[in-house]
């Protein structure tokens, strides 16, 4: 019986290996696994971790085109353009200026009730620039007179910049658009009106930077300028939100990384 025992364990050890190989073959090259961590994907992929580009000493120029936004008298196109300084990757200062041309906007109507008695009916139109920018005086004359807020021309600020989120978007499997997020604060300056009047304030907003190459960027912004308006009978505190998109060229266009 003993002897009979020693045998199935010599037979039991025997076949191990060929199980063990048997199991291995079934379940897989199991160096698969380890290669998920440093395959080819990974490689063409690279961390989110680490600037690809980089801003710190840069001065940013940046043409653009803007739009306001939920005008009720004038819609403004604004050409305009930046240059901005980054004293480091997160924190920068910047001048902005520019001419606004406003536009009657679509959502302007001036509303009559009509008079039966001239066979007039009831009815709305869209203003005429003249409308909003002129007053019937005493005497019947129209003088020029700030009686529908929102013209702009000059627009300029000084700008202070924070950029805290910096990221990248995969729009495959082998390409990344880097890209980051800024706030934006400082004060302003406005020429508002027929009579062309200055007006201070300040202004602040968010932005997004989509890095193109070393020195290239496509740059998105959304801006709300706060400032005090004169105008008839009174004056009035006004917001406007302007959508800001352009380009950024980055100078010098080569740099060293640190």
């Amino acid at each position: 019986m003993r002897a009979f025992t020693s045998w199935c364990l010599l037979l039991a050890l025997a076949a191990a290996p060929a199980f063990a190989q048997k199991s291995e073959e079934e379940a897989g090259d199991v160096s698969e696994t380890d290669k998920d961590s440093s395959g080819p994907l990974r490689d063409r992929i690279p961390p989110v971790s680490g600037h690809v580009f980089l801003m710190d000493g840069r001065f940013e120029i940046s043409p653009g085109i803007g739009l306001s936004v939920r005008d009720a008298f004038f819609t403004k196109v604004f050409f305009g353009a930046a240059l901005t300084y980054h004293f480091t990757e997160t924190l920068g200062a910047s001048l902005r200026g520019g001419y606004n041309l406003s536009l009657v906007s679509g959502a302007a109507q001036i509303c009559s009730p009509g008079d039966p008695s001239t066979n007039t009916a009831a009815g709305c139109r869209s203003p005429t620039q003249e409308e909003l920018t002129t007053r019937l005086d005493s005497n019947g004359q129209r003088v020029i007179e700030n009686v529908a807020y929102g013209l702009n021309t000059v627009l300029a600020s000084l700008d202070f910049q924070w950029a805290p989120i910096y990221g990248k978007l995969s729009l495959s499997a082998e390409r990344v658009l880097s890209f980051n997020m800024y706030g934006i604060i400082g004060p302003s300056l406005v020429m508002y009106g027929p009579k062309n009047e200055l007006g201070g304030g300040g202004n602040l907003g968010i932005g997004f930077r989509f890095f193109l190459n070393k020195f290239l960027t496509i740059r998105a912004e959304l801006r709300d300028t706060i400032y005090y308006e004169n105008g008839f009978p009174s004056g009035s505190l006004r917001n406007q939100l302007m959508a800001d998109f352009g380009l950024s060229i980055f100078l010098p266009t080569v740099v060293q990384e640190k």
